[in-house]
């Protein structure tokens, strides 16, 4: 048990960048950097006992800095996408940063992603992180304040806590945007992992840009539906348009039965190790997204990433939610606390 801080790096403006390593009676370890609030290493045993770090990331803060895949960060002001980089709030119109086509990703170039944290609260198992994000910040309206609280338990747990405020009506979705391979980050493709979502909906979408038609279907029937669970690619290349237009699954998942509580909402396992995580989130989605797009990445310990070498299930609102008047509102009134947790639970079949 027990936390400690070391120096991960220092940024390219000179700031120096700590790491806060997470451990518990079980001998689970978990690194988390100030730099994005990132998640960079999770560490625990296999079911032979041998020590696997089960998520995709970088040695440098560096590459941190530069980070186009948003390997392990916290993303915000708004997670996912907004089409045409622009919305509607309070009668007034707002347009923020185009970086993915027309539309906007994670919240521009300047995603809280890639920024600084302040550690504001470290303990025996927790390390919490602060952001002020300023009026007009990323185009967005209101002063934010902002802290991410990691906690691991000894069940296991690594717990993400998000609470915030704003002194304006505002958007506010943020999620966690680490890949996993439980296997191991090094041993190659999640193909072969075994997943199920809690979730007989999703919401398709339009085209390459990956914006959702404002429909909820049901995956019945579909290469969607994992609600009994299956091998991740037992369809990933079925001849379905949904999965062509982003080259795989990159789709938000409806909750089945949410009602804003703390529920299960996936559950994975990798086959070599042995290696499981549930997943569970008060909030009203999830993106499944089977890393499509990390061909040559060059990770920690000199590893080549390939496409599927990590999955992510980030918990958000849904994407482009504040333009369709159907999906949960992402909308954080002026004064309201925006509270919300995430927990990814370990544990070996």
């Amino acid at each position: 048990m027990g936390m400690e801080k070391t120096v991960f790096g220092t940024t390219k403006n000179g700031e120096e960048v700590s790491l806060y390593v997470l451990r518990n009676c079980h001998g689970m370890k978990v690194k988390v950097s100030s730099l994005g609030a990132a998640v960079v290493s999770v560490e625990m045993r296999d079911f032979s006992g041998e020590r696997r770090d089960v998520v995709l990331g970088y040695d440098k803060v560096s590459d941190y800095e530069a980070n186009g895949s948003f390997f392990g960060v916290v993303v915000g002001r708004n997670a996912n996408r907004i089409e045409n980089a622009q919305f509607e709030l309070e009668g007034k119109t707002y347009h923020i940063p185009q970086n993915e086509g027309k539309n906007n990703l994670h919240s521009g170039p300047d995603s809280y992603a890639f920024r600084l944290w302040e550690c504001v609260r470290e303990s025996e198992d927790s390390v919490s992180f602060h952001l002020n994000s300023p009026d007009g910040d990323q185009g967005y309206p209101g002063n934010l304040s902002m802290t991410v609280t990691y906690t691991l338990t000894n069940e296991n747990e690594l717990k993400i806590h998000y609470e915030g405020e704003a002194d304006q009506t505002t958007i506010v979705n943020m999620t966690n945007h680490t890949y996993f391979n439980l296997n191991g980050h090094n041993c190659g493709s999640v193909r072969r992992h075994w997943v199920r979502l809690m979730a007989s909906g999703f919401t398709p979408v339009k085209d390459e840009g990956a914006i959702p038609t404002g429909e909820v279907l049901n995956v019945e029937g579909t290469p969607m539906d994992f609600t009994k669970g299956k091998i991740i690619g037992e369809e990933l290349g079925a001849d379905y348009t949904q999965l062509h237009l982003v080259k795989g699954y990159d789709h938000n998942f409806v909750i089945d039965g949410w009602d804003g509580t703390l529920r299960k909402i996936a559950e994975a396992e990798g086959e070599q190790s042995g290696i499981t995580m549930k997943v569970y989130s008060d909030l009203p989605g999830v993106q499944f997204y089977t890393g499509n797009s990390l061909e040559g990445v060059k990770g920690k310990n000199g590893m080549t990433y390939r496409d599927n070498s990590g999955f992510c299930l980030e918990t958000q609102y849904y994407p482009n939610a504040v333009n369709e008047k159907e999906f949960p509102s992402p909308v954080l009134k002026k004064g309201e606390k925006y509270n919300t947790t995430t927990v990814y639970q370990f544990g070996v079949r």
